[in-house]
């Protein structure tokens, strides 16, 4: 059954139409990603569907009762409120359900058996069974734990939290207050991997449809099972995996070029034709009808070319053209019993390493684990070796290395030597067009924009050594990729700290990763780190114990006959062991709700109980009668 389905939907922004046609419908567990180029509409879309902005023309259609949650990149308004006030308050109708249970069940006490408040209770009992129970609380707790929250953290004011953290907490509070409908704008941002990881398992086992939109290829991958395309004002639905839709528009494009082929060499032989018998008598009609032909076959060509240029647009994609570098010495960096620390907290200890020339390593870890310390201090040369002929180029998180004086151009200009064309053209690729964009203070720029213009300096340093701390910030699907292309094909030396699997899998010939304070080497990207370290936690793992033959049981001796109880008792005792077993479950989801095996048992409980619960209305109704 549908949870919403979405009929021609239309918007209009200062006049202008957004998109038009939109429809779609989405079940429980589908889990839609929704794709297009930056301002196609995608966040807008999602608002829509949450309510928060009007449409100008379609139809909305949600299944009866349907909860909606949204989370996207506006930090939350409620500064006062403690991280576990504002994300329980995301899950108000489990509060309202609750005291509405408390009334009904006074109400039964009293004596109302009507068959409305048995009913209502039965649904208001389900849908409480649905998020947890009257634990529901406690698994809310442990989403804010799976997205990388201590347990002290719950009780500060959200104004004590930074912006990332309070992106999280959004996320949390969206997931804890157990929706029908689940609308997820960048979820991925300021996850580590460990908290990527949780999602993807949190997403799969979730009963909910789930919408989202993300620029992480490997999450995409591992959670969608379809896509919306939000592309030049429509809207294209792809069912199947990720990469299903990206073969589709390969194929789409493939096919397009071919057409255009096909009438392009028609034209030209039709050409030729008129130009040989269009002024003979005997052949002026047929050239006359040739022309005619010609001119339809123009207008299709330019639909199709139309197509091609709307499946193969790259919305500005970024023009990553890395300078080819000097060769550097054989050790470009060199580290033996290094230990990094921030004040009296030790992040690593006794870390002995070497990169060598031209070779691309990534460096991983979870937050707080002292990757980008580790690099500052490379750049640095603090506590490191750094080999002869070394030129050092740093994209950090901070851009601490932009000159903040001065234009836009100006800091290129300065960082780079790059004459004004040059610095000009740079910009364009990196979607910083026209004067106004040029002349913009450096001081005034959002975010976005610094990184996007810290990776232009960066890009155009003609450094040998690259030391990449979270590049693809900011940066859409298209540009990440066009980067992935340009440091595989960089000859000098990369470092790269990455939250973007993909991007670590494609480019990485070796990786660092930091485990327990401690740094350890794999080969290869981030595909064999996860084989390695899955083979290393299997041999952990303790032999079950081998069973031994139980004594035969001694015979039993006969008892009278007891009265047999009733199919109302019976099944009441059924209930009575079922809601045991989903309470000693819930207990163990409210430690780690991350247990894929538990959470499989507490549903299969869940909805036994529910089945015998309705069983026992049948024959309460029976025996009343």
């Amino acid at each position: 059954m549908a949870v919403v389905i979405a009929s021609n939907l239309r918007k209009e922004l200062a006049g202008s139409v957004l998109f038009d046609g939109v429809s779609f419908s989405v079940e429980r567990k589908d889990r839609v990603a929704l794709s297009g180029p930056n301002g196609a509409g995608k966040t807008t879309l999602l608002r829509i569907l949450a309510g928060g902005t009007e449409k100008h023309g379609g139809e909305l259609a949600f299944a009866k009762g349907t909860r909606v949650a949204l989370h996207d990149q506006r930090p939350p308004l409620e500064q006062e409120l403690t991280l576990r006030e504002y994300v329980l308050a995301g899950a108000r109708d489990l509060v309202a359900l609750e005291e509405e249970l408390r009334r009904l069940e006074q109400a039964m006490a009293g004596g109302d058996h009507a068959q409305a408040t048995l009913n209502r209770y039965a649904e208001a009992q389900a849908r409480l069974e649905h998020a947890g129970g009257y634990t529901w609380r406690d698994r809310a707790a442990s989403v804010v734990r799976g997205l990388g929250f201590a347990e002290e953290d719950l009780d500060r004011p959200l104004r004590t939290f930074s912006g990332g953290e309070l992106t999280r907490a959004s996320l949390a509070r969206a997931l804890g207050g157990d929706p029908d409908l689940l609308l997820l704008d960048e979820p991925t941002n300021h996850l580590d991997v460990a908290n990527l990881e949780w999602l993807e398992r949190e997403l799969a086992s979730l009963d909910a449809a789930v919408i989202l939109v993300a620029h992480d290829r490997w999450f995409l991958e591992a959670v969608t099972t379809a896509t919306l395309e939000l592309e030049a004002g429509r809207g294209t639905f792809f069912p199947g995996p990720w990469h299903t839709w990206r073969r589709e528009k390969a194929a789409r494009m493939l096919h397009a070029q071919k057409e255009v082929a096909r009438v392009q060499a028609d034209i030209a032989r039709l050409e030729r034709f008129v130009e040989r018998f269009r002024y003979k008598k005997s052949k002026a009609k047929q050239a006359q009808a040739k022309l005619t032909h010609i001119d339809r076959l123009q207008q299709e060509k330019a639909v199709k070319s139309d197509q091609i240029a709307l499946l193969s647009r790259k919305t500005r994609g970024l023009g990553f053209e890395f300078l080819k570098p000097a060769r550097s010495g054989r050790t470009v960096v060199q580290a033996d019993g290094l230990e990094v620390a921030i004040g009296e907290r030790v992040l690593l200890r006794d870390a002995t390493f070497a990169v060598e020339r031209a070779e691309h390593v990534a460096l991983v870890g979870p937050n707080g684990s002292g990757k980008t310390t580790l690099l500052e201090r490379l750049v640095r040369g603090e506590g490191v070796r750094i080999g002869h002929g070394v030129q050092v180029g740093y994209f950090s998180q901070q851009e601490m290395e932009l000159e903040a004086r001065g234009s836009v151009l100006q800091c290129v200009q300065s960082m780079t030597g790059l004459s004004r064309p040059d610095a000009q053209n740079l910009l364009g690729r990196f979607l910083f067009s026209g004067w106004d964009a040029h002349e913009k203070p450096v001081s005034v720029l959002s975010g976005g924009e610094r990184r996007r213009l810290a990776l232009a300096v960066t890009v155009a340093s003609g450094a040998n050594f690259l030391v990449l701390d979270e590049p693809t910030n900011h940066l859409d699907l298209e540009s990440r990729e066009a980067l992935e292309a340009a440091l595989d094909a960089f000859p000098g030396t990369v470092l790269l700290v990455s939250h973007d699997r993909a991007l670590l899998d494609a480019i990485a010939e070796r990786t660092l990763a930091i485990e327990d304070g401690e740094l350890r080497a794999y080969d290869g990207g981030w595909a064999e780190l996860l084989r390695v370290r899955e083979e290393r936690e299997a041999r952990a793992k303790p032999e079950p114990p081998v069973e031994r033959a139980k004594p035969a049981a001694k015979p039993r001796t006969a008892k009278p006959k007891a009265r047999r109880p009733s199919a109302l008792e019976r099944i009441e005792a059924e209930i009575a062991v079922r809601e045991a077993e989903v309470a000693e479950l819930e207990k163990k989801l409210a430690e780690d709700w991350t247990d894929v095996d538990v959470l499989a048992a507490h549903k299969r409980s869940r909805d036994a109980l529910t089945a015998l619960l309705q069983r026992w209305e049948q024959l309460f109704e029976q025996a009343q009668a």
